[in-house]
C-alpha cells in the first residue's frame, strides 16, 4: 500500500489529464506532448520509477547519451544503480527533445539534508563508485557556478538535491533541455504519523526555501537558464492531493485482520 508522495505520484500519473495538467503546472516552459509521449510511472498499473539509463533508451533509442550518462555517474555499472526519479517525461521543449524530471514530496521530513551514505563493509567497486559520484557532483557544481557561485552542492550534504542538480546539468551538457521540478503535494493529513504534511502552497514554498538554503539560491528558479548548449528551468511547484493516504495498519491490527480472513 503506497502512502505519501509515492501514492500521490501514482494517483496523478494514472489520470487521463496528467500530461495536460503537467504542462499547466510548469508554465511558462514551452512544453509540447503528444499521444505518444513516454513517461514513467503511469499510475498504479505501472508504478515503476524511472532511471534515466533505462528510461532514456525507451524514449530515444540508439542515442549514446544514456551510456555516457551512466558511465559519468558510475565507475562500475554492474550491480549499481543511477538515481530513481519520481516522474520522468520525454517531450519536446522549445521544439527540441527534452525532459521534465519531477522530485515529489508530501511532508517536511522528506526534505532530507543528509549526505550519501557509505557502508563500512562496502566492496572496492562500491567505494570507487562512491568516489566517482562525488567527482560527478563536483564537476556539475563547477558548471552551476557559471550561473551562480553560491551553488554548493556536494555528495556529502543534501545528497538528493545534489544528484538531481548534477543530472540536470549533465543532461543539458549532452544537449537536452531539462525542466527540474520540485513538487510539493499539499493536504495529506493521512501521513501525520510520518511527518508534518504540507498544508498549502505557502507552507510548501516555506519548507522548500529552508531546504535549499545555503546550497542553491532561489534566484535560479522560475527563469530560463543557459547550461552549455541547452535551456534549463528549475521550478518549485505544489498541487493538492487527489486522495489522502490511509493510516498505517499496526502489527496487532494486521494480525487480527489475517485471523478474521482465515476464519
Amino acid at each position: 500500500m503506497y502512502r505519501g508522495s509515492r501514492k500521490h505520484v501514482l494517483d496523478w500519473t494514472g489520470q487521463p489529464a496528467f500530461l495536460a495538467e503537467l504542462s499547466e503546472l510548469i508554465v511558462p516552459v514551452p512544453l509540447r506532448t503528444s499521444d505518444g509521449t513516454v513517461f514513467m510511472p503511469q499510475g498504479h498499473k505501472a508504478p515503476s520509477e524511472a532511471r534515466l539509463d533505462s528510461f532514456g533508451p525507451m524514449w530515444i533509442p540508439g542515442s549514446s547519451a544514456w551510456s555516457a550518462l551512466e558511465s559519468w555517474w558510475l565507475e562500475h555499472i554492474s550491480g549499481a544503480n543511477t538515481p530513481n526519479w519520481d516522474i520522468a517525461v520525454g517531450c519536446m521543449i522549445e521544439e527540441r527533445p527534452g525532459l521534465v524530471l519531477v522530485e515529489a514530496k508530501a511532508n517536511w521530513r522528506e526534505l532530507s539534508t543528509s549526505g550519501k551514505g557509505k557502508r563500512k563493509n562496502a566492496s572496492t567497486n562500491s567505494h570507487q563508485n562512491h568516489n566517482r559520484i562525488g567527482a560527478a557532483i563536483s564537476e556539475a557544481c563547477t558548471g552551476w557556478w557559471l550561473l551562480d557561485e553560491r551553488v554548493t552542492i556536494s555528495r556529502d550534504s543534501h545528497y538528493q538535491l545534489a544528484n538531481r542538480l548534477a543530472f540536470t546539468w549533465k543532461l543539458a551538457m549532452l544537449g537536452f533541455p531539462v525542466v527540474l521540478v520540485y513538487l510539493g503535494f499539499t493536504g495529506d493529513y493521512g501521513i501525520r504519523d510520518a511527518g508534518s504534511p504540507f498544508a498549502d502552497e505557502g507552507d510548501w514554498q516555506d519548507a522548500f526555501s529552508r531546504y535549499v538554503n545555503g546550497a542553491l539560491p532561489l534566484s535560479l528558479f522560475d527563469r530560463r537558464l543557459n547550461v552549455g548548449p541547452s535551456a534549463v528551468w528549475l521550478l518549485s511547484r505544489s498541487r493538492p492531493i487527489i486522495e489522502k493516504s490511509t493510516a498505517p495498519v499496526s502489527p496487532k491490527t494486521r494480525t487480527q485482520q489475517e485471523r478474521s480472513v482465515r476464519s
